[in-house]
């Protein structure tokens, strides 16, 4: 067992990056900014201006805004100024009513929102600025950098006086190759199965709280029409007369059902993990639904979650918050590990899991949040399933193939090092790619 110092910076740090979120996490994000921008003016903004970077801007253009029936940035910003509350974080918009919306299509018409590439000197994949301009010229400016309610800077001008409420050097450095297994709390893969199997279970029951928001998501989505309906269509009649009624096709009816909510803006809050409400959906209810069905306890579940969220984690730390990378790769592969422990599996057989998962699913584009986002999620939770099958028979990819070494972490390494940097001209092509489409 780890010792108790350490198992409590563990626990922390699993508290500040598993959190509930209702919507799509980047136009909340972007929300959120405007909100703490418009608080510190003291006005109803006259003028809203938003820089962001492409990553931003990518995953937020095609996703529903909850509450809202509408799509897309301008109405996030509208109602970030005028009802959200910057106390609520990434669950900014919960407040939103009919009245509000109305009053935030007539702030578009009324073309006072302004949105712009942030294009020159941008010093983080996740950045937010926005500045809103008041009467008599008095404005005020918010930064979001590195995650999604992280402020670096807010500050305002009052009668041209200048006041800076809030200030920090922003921290632009990355895990090298010489740190990656080494990141800010010292995780290891073989560190995050110690840590999720035997730390006391009355420690890590607070991630069952994931369990119970996401599990409600999915059910809430099969009571309605959202997105493409993946989840609904593997639960129907025709889904089961080709998928069957098993385990495997209720994972993948269940996970794509709440993403089909989440991406269609559903009032309906999830768990999110890493700044991302479809990680957490895919870190979570696979798990929860191979644990149910499999018939293990509820101890065993609770660990289960721990570890596919830990590992979730763990790899996002040298990945970055945001990346070209779908994060489903990364949500799934920690569902996989929670999946061969609940199998029965080793830690060997849970770093094999992590093998098969980056031998097969390294290099998933992500090209924007978007409806389709459950399809990408039923690929990835399906291949944590065949994964950690093979993993509980000892048979994985092999350190003579592809990206796979022998060392676990090194593997996990190589995925981040193609996500963070080697598809970064990849990740400024499906930008210009959905900014420039022919109608």
């Amino acid at each position: 067992m780890l010792p108790q110092n350490e198992r409590q910076r563990i626990i922390a740090l699993i508290n500040s990056e598993v959190v509930p979120a209702i919507g799509c996490t980047e136009p909340m994000a972007v929300a959120l900014c405007t909100c703490r921008a418009a608080e510190a003016l003291g006005e109803r903004p006259l003028q809203i201006n938003v820089l962001l970077s492409g990553n931003i801007l990518k995953n937020a253009m095609g996703v529903g805004i909850p509450g809202t029936g509408m799509v897309g940035l301008p109405i996030a910003i509208a109602l970030g100024a005028l009802i959200g509350k910057s106390e609520y974080e990434l669950e900014v918009l919960r407040d939103v009513t009919p009245q509000a919306v109305e009053q935030g299509r007539q702030y578009m018409d009324e073309k006072r929102i302004n949105i712009g590439l942030k294009q020159s000197n941008c010093p983080d994949k996740l950045y937010i600025e926005v500045t809103c301009i008041g009467e008599m010229g008095n404005s005020s400016r918010a930064i979001i950098q590195h995650d999604h309610t992280h402020f670096v800077h807010v500050s305002r001008t009052i009668g041209g006086k200048t006041s800076v409420l809030l200030c920090e050097e922003p921290d632009n450095e990355l895990p090298t190759d010489d740190n990656c297994a080494d990141t800010d709390q010292g995780l290891t893969l073989r560190k995050v199965y110690e840590f999720a199997t035997t730390s006391p279970i009355e420690e890590l029951s607070f991630i069952n709280e994931a369990r119970r928001l996401n599990e409600q998501a999915a059910r809430e989505s099969l009571r309605g029409n959202y997105g493409h309906e993946l989840g609904k269509t593997l639960s129907r009649p025709l889904g089961r007369g080709i998928m069957g009624d098993t385990i495997f096709s209720h994972i993948l009816s269940e996970t794509s059902s709440a993403c089909d909510a989440r991406m269609a803006g559903a009032m309906i809050p999830v768990m999110s993990n890493s700044g991302s409400g479809n990680q957490g959906i895919a870190a979570t209810l696979p798990v929860c639904v191979f644990g149910r069905e499999n018939h293990n306890t509820e101890d065993e579940i609770t660990r289960a979650l721990v570890l596919s969220h830990l590992t979730a984690i763990y790899i996002k730390q040298s990945l970055g918050k945001l990346s070209a990378l779908c994060g489903c790769v990364v949500a799934s592969t920690g569902s996989s590990c929670g999946i061969t422990y609940l199998m029965g599996g080793s830690y060997e057989q849970v770093a094999y899991s992590v093998k098969n998962m980056i031998a097969n699913l390294a290099g998933m584009v992500c090209d924007g949040a978007k409806p389709s986002c459950a399809l990408k999620v039923s690929s990835g939770v399906s291949t944590a399933v065949l994964s950690a099958m093979l993993a509980i028979q000892n048979r994985y990819v092999t350190s003579v193939e592809g990206l796979i070494e022998d060392d676990v972490d090194r593997c996990i390494h190589n995925l981040t090092r193609i996500g963070a940097d080697g598809m970064n001209e990849t990740d400024q092509m499906v930008l210009d790619i959905m900014t420039h489409k022919r109608s």
